[in-house]
C-alpha cells in the first residue's frame, strides 16, 4: 500500500532530532523504531489537559490504568535513507487488522508533504497486544477502540522480500 493506492490514513508529523542520525548521516534503525513509537503514541493515546489529539486517541495505557500495550512483533522495510531535514517527517498510519486483543498497525514514513519529490523512506508493521496489567493475560479491545479505529482500516503491507 502506498500513495498510489490511497486509503484512510492518519497523518502524524514527527520532527527529527540531530541525535537520530548515525555516522553515515542518515536516521539509524533504532531511531526509526523510536520515531514510529512517537507517532503511535500521538495517534492512539489520549491527550493530556489542554492538548489536542486525533479521534483515534482512545488508549489509557499503563500500570495505573490496568492495561498495557505490548509490541508482539515489528517489521520494517527500508526503502531510502532518511537524511536530516528541518521539516517534519510525515508518518502515515492505518490498521491492517483489528483482532480480539491485538491490532496490526501499518506505517509509511514519508518526507514532508511540502517536499518535492515525495519520498517513502520506510514501511513498517507492528502487532500490538492489549494485556491486563495485573494478570499479564491478553484483554479484549473495547467497543470505543473499535469504533475509533475501524474507519482507518485498510490492506496490510505486503513486503517485497516475501
Amino acid at each position: 500500500m502506498s500513495d498510489l493506492t490511497p486509503g484512510p490514513r492518519l497523518h502524524i508529523p514527527i520532527h527529527l532530532r540531530w541525535g537520530d542520525l548515525d555516522a553515515f548521516n542518515h536516521v539509524n534503525n533504532t531511531s526509526m523504531l523510536k520515531l514510529l513509537e512517537e507517532a503511535r503514541v500521538r495517534a492512539f493515546w489520549r491527550a493530556g489537559p489542554g492538548e489536542q489529539a486525533p479521534s483515534t486517541a482512545v488508549l489509557d495505557s499503563g500500570l495505573d490504568e490496568g492495561i498495557l500495550t505490548l509490541i508482539a512483533r515489528q517489521e520494517i522495510e527500508y526503502l531510502a535513507p532518511v537524511p536530516y531535514q528541518r521539516r517534519p517527517l510525515e508518518v502515515q498510519m492505518w490498521f491492517g487488522k483489528l483482532g480480539g486483543s491485538s491490532v496490526e498497525v501499518c506505517y509509511e514514513v514519508h518526507n514532508s508533504p511540502e517536499a518535492e519529490p515525495r519520498t517513502i523512506y520506510a514501511r513498517s508493521t507492528a502487532v500490538i497486544v492489549l494485556v491486563d496489567a495485573a494478570t499479564g493475560r491478553p484483554t479484549r479491545l473495547t467497543q470505543e477502540m473499535r469504533d475509533a479505529w475501524q474507519p482507518f482500516t485498510g490492506a496490510s503491507i505486503e513486503y517485497s522480500h516475501r
